[in-house]
């Protein structure tokens, strides 16, 4: 019976060394259970020695085979426990996904976890058929029984939710990360605050980077506009390098009473081109009566025909092959008097083609052109002032649309544009030139004056015929019906208006200052005259004035004076 005893002691810690190996449910070995079994089976160790004892005296009575049937039926024992052990791990494998897929959910009734059992979860049903299968097989060792029980114990000491029938061990975990979700709380407020206020900040600052931007755009605008061109007119006379001026009025003065006495010495070896300035397409008296006086004192006098709204370059190229076609025509040279914009014209002609009309060009004479610009075209159409576009917009209805013009032909006679074709072509230095401006007359009385512009033919009339020549050109005049407009008048506000603001004296578009070019000969007449008066004169009613031919007559004279003199110094040198 001691033998028997012995051999199932033996059985029985091959068993245990056996069971000493097998994992467990939460992934530890039986080897982490060793200090429980060293103090729980001392109080057993008598039962567990007495059972093995009846067992060993049991099987010593049925015969010699008994041995071998309890070795073979521990083997199967330890087989199906193996087995047993091997779907509890499995299944608490997957239970364990389970419960962290559905972690969020789950729920205990008791606050405080048992931190003395490592597995977060199992399910109460494994528990207990582990424990059921535990006790069926009845091991000869009851420290495996005993360590079985004690961990069902602790299994079935977990709280087990009713509901998906779950437990969740983890409540300091859990705990855990509610303290640490419950102080990132203010930090994510802090965060979603500034993701909210920070867009705001931003649009804040651009609203008032934008109102800055806009008040100071408007600042300038307005500055611009109440600035004007103080700092543009008289620029000529600023510019260093720009050659000097010369006084010849009293020269003019004195050729002009000797033409009104009735000496003429007008040469006709030339032939005397008159070249009409800004809309005079749309003024057919323009220089009419000039042109009539030169015929009459037979010399060859002709009206340059372009087209008066186009732009300077564009004029220039035409005024050079009109000046080709006289030249080669009559084979004298040409004598050039440009009033307003036909002498820039007539200049920028001579500035580009001078290598091909310094042989057909005689000499030149401004008469109140704006040589350096006029304060009405810069006040118009300057950038940056207020209403600079809608201003543009309407003069380029009134001069494309309206008298189917150049927009060029209007922006060519702004500071700007005369700057740059000044800087980049100069008039030669050998052909004459005469300037000639005057001021305007701002008395009240002027507003009310009404220049001809034109004349219309009413040949419907009924008006009596009379046997004489005489009488019929009575009739023929009498036909004629007269288009005035008060150019006077707007000269004269125009005049009013430069000299308010700027304090400059003009004609009532071009100021003096700026009608005087440099290295010419500049003629400066007391007499108020505006600055259609050398184009549109009417019947002078003070016979004592000259009109508006004579003096054309005086400055042609006089250039050619300046001519020969130029001659004369070319030779001596």
């Amino acid at each position: 019976m001691g033998d028997l005893c012995i051999d199932g002691e033996v059985e029985t810690t091959k068993i245990q060394e056996e069971i000493v190996e097998i994992p467990s449910v939460d992934g530890h070995t039986f080897h982490d259970y060793q200090p429980l079994l060293g103090h729980e089976c001392q109080s057993e160790h008598v039962d567990c020695h007495d059972a093995q004892g009846k067992r060993s005296f049991r099987s010593g009575s049925i015969g010699p085979r008994s041995s071998e049937d309890d070795i073979f039926t521990s083997l199967l024992r330890l087989s199906s426990y193996i087995s047993h052990r091997l779907i509890c791990f499995i299944e608490s494998l997957i239970l364990r996904d389970v419960v962290a897929e559905f972690s969020d959910n789950l729920f205990t009734s008791n606050p405080e976890p048992d931190s003395s059992f490592p597995n977060p979860g199992i399910c109460k049903s494994c528990v207990r058929g582990c424990s059921s299968s535990l006790s069926n097989y009845r091991m000869a060792d009851k420290c495996t029984g005993t360590l079985c029980r004690r961990t069902s114990q602790a299994r079935d000491g977990l709280h087990v939710n009713a509901r998906y029938d779950v437990v969740d061990t983890s409540y300091s975990h859990q705990h855990i990360c509610l303290i640490i979700k419950g102080l990132m709380i203010p930090l994510f407020g802090f965060r979603l605050a500034w993701r909210l206020t920070f867009p705001s900040l931003r649009y804040f600052f651009r609203c008032i980077r934008r109102s800055q931007l806009r008040v100071r755009s408007v600042a300038s605008r307005v500055y611009k506009t109440l600035h004007g061109s103080s700092d543009d007119i008289g620029w000529l006379q600023n510019t260093p390098g720009m050659p000097p001026v010369s006084d010849g009025t009293p020269r003019f003065l004195e050729l002009l009473e000797n033409i009104r006495n009735g000496e003429h010495v007008l040469p006709d070896s030339f032939v005397y081109l008159l070249i009409p300035g800004l809309f005079s397409n749309h003024g057919p008296l323009y220089f009419v009566a000039t042109k009539r006086f030169f015929s009459k004192m037979g010399l060859a006098c002709h009206i340059a025909k372009i087209h008066s709204e186009a732009s300077v370059e564009h004029n220039a190229l035409e005024l050079k092959q009109y000046i080709d076609e006289l030249y080669w025509g009559s084979g004298k040279r040409v004598m050039l008097l440009g009033h307003s914009k036909g002498g820039v014209d007539a200049a920028a002609a001579l500035s580009i083609y001078w290598s091909d009309l310094k042989d057909k060009v005689a000499g030149l004479a401004f008469v109140q052109s704006p040589y350096g610009g006029t304060p009405i075209a810069s006040d118009i159409l300057r950038e940056g002032q207020i209403a600079d576009r809608e201003t543009r917009r309407i003069m380029e209805f009134l001069i494309c649309k309206l008298i189917k013009g150049d927009i060029r032909a209007l922006e060519d006679l702004t500071y700007d544009k005369r700057r740059e074709f000044i800087m980049n072509h100069h008039l030669p230095d050998e052909i004459p030139l005469v300037s000639f401006h005057s001021e305007a007359s701002i008395a009240p009385g002027v507003l009310a004056t009404m220049t001809q512009i034109a004349h219309a033919e009413l040949p419907w009339l009924p008006l009596p015929s009379y046997a004489g020549g005489e009488s019929d050109d009575l009739v023929q005049v009498s036909r004629q019906v007269p288009v005035v407009m008060p150019i006077s008048g707007a000269m004269a506000l125009c005049a009013l208006h430069l000299q308010l603001r700027y304090g400059e004296k003009s004609d009532g578009l071009v100021t003096c200052r700026d009608a005087e070019v440099p290295g010419s000969v500049v003629v400066r007449p007391d007499r108020k005259l505006d600055h259609g008066w050398m184009v549109y004169s009417s019947k002078k009613k003070d016979p004592s004035d000259p009109d508006s031919f004579q003096m054309c007559e005086a400055l042609l004279t006089m250039l050619v004076e300046l001519g020969k003199s130029k001659q004369k110094g070319k030779a001596v040198t």
